[in-house]
């Protein structure tokens, strides 16, 4: 298994898009009775990695010679190329080379990311390098589209608490950020329990740092009850699909496939 594969099963497993019992998936069947599985993303949690700019667009994400591929396999390490590494391949200062960030599945951004051209491919890269959520201060519309195809939220908050998530990230690339999507809430910095379970800290800061942040109503809704996953809905009706084929004058039978 590669990196990006067991960083791609964990991450998944941690943002609910692998989930852990039968209560967290939706259960769609096709006409010919399998299932179709969709994760329902409530909720994403994981260590930040602070990426800091504003308009960093999907080309910066992901340069463009890296798109000449079939499939989206092994795009991981091509994310950020040009903003971490030189001409001559050398490491530049960036999160995505720190150590301290590599296992890091929420990212913090500023205003406008992921805007420009409309790259599926940007966070696709994003997600095989292992990010399972976006907070941000805003989006490019069509960059958020294609991270809700792949079950990655992108919320938003206000500039000033970006830059304090970012800030309390860059102190503690170990510490954990809870995302609830449902509740439209990020909670950091909750203190770690000792050995004995008892708090190594007060209790009045037991309970971290709880901020409002927004997700889009469309999305949330897709998020929440599993139906993001836009092609495994479209396997789910192909029966359906199938039957109003028929029915249109202009279609000819031997164009419309067969149930597997």
């Amino acid at each position: 298994m590669t990196r990006e594969d067991e960083r791609s099963e964990s991450s998944e497993r941690a943002s609910g898009r692998m989930p852990a019992s039968d209560a967290e998936v939706r259960e769609v069947r096709t006409d010919g009775g399998d299932e179709v599985e969709i994760p329902e993303v409530n909720y994403v949690s994981g260590s930040g990695v602070p990426i800091r700019g504003n308009d960093i667009d999907t080309d910066q994400i992901i340069p463009a010679r890296f798109m000449k591929v079939v499939t989206f396999d092994g795009l991981g390490e091509f994310a950020f190329f040009d903003l971490r590494f030189d001409d001559d391949d050398n490491q530049k200062e960036h999160p995505f080379n720190e150590d301290r960030f590599q296992d890091s599945s929420v990212m913090v951004v500023n205003s406008n990311f992921g805007c420009g051209s409309s790259r599926e491919h940007a966070p696709q890269a994003l997600m095989r390098w292992g990010i399972d959520a976006i907070i941000g201060e805003s989006f490019a519309e069509i960059f958020a589209g294609n991270c809700l195809a792949l079950g990655i939220p992108t919320v938003t908050a206000d500039s000033e608490t970006i830059e304090e998530l970012q800030d309390w990230v860059d102190a503690n690339p170990d510490g954990e950020i809870d995302i609830d999507v449902e509740a439209e809430t990020v909670t950091y910095g909750v203190p770690e329990s000792d050995d004995s379970g008892a708090n190594q800290n007060s209790e009045s800061s037991d309970a971290g740092q709880t901020i409002d942040v927004t997700v889009d109503d469309a999305q949330r809704k897709a998020l929440v009850d599993g139906v993001w996953d836009t092609t495994a809905l479209m396997k789910s009706n192909a029966g359906a699909v199938r039957e109003k084929a028929r029915e249109l004058p202009y279609v000819d039978d031997a164009a419309i496939p067969e149930a597997e």
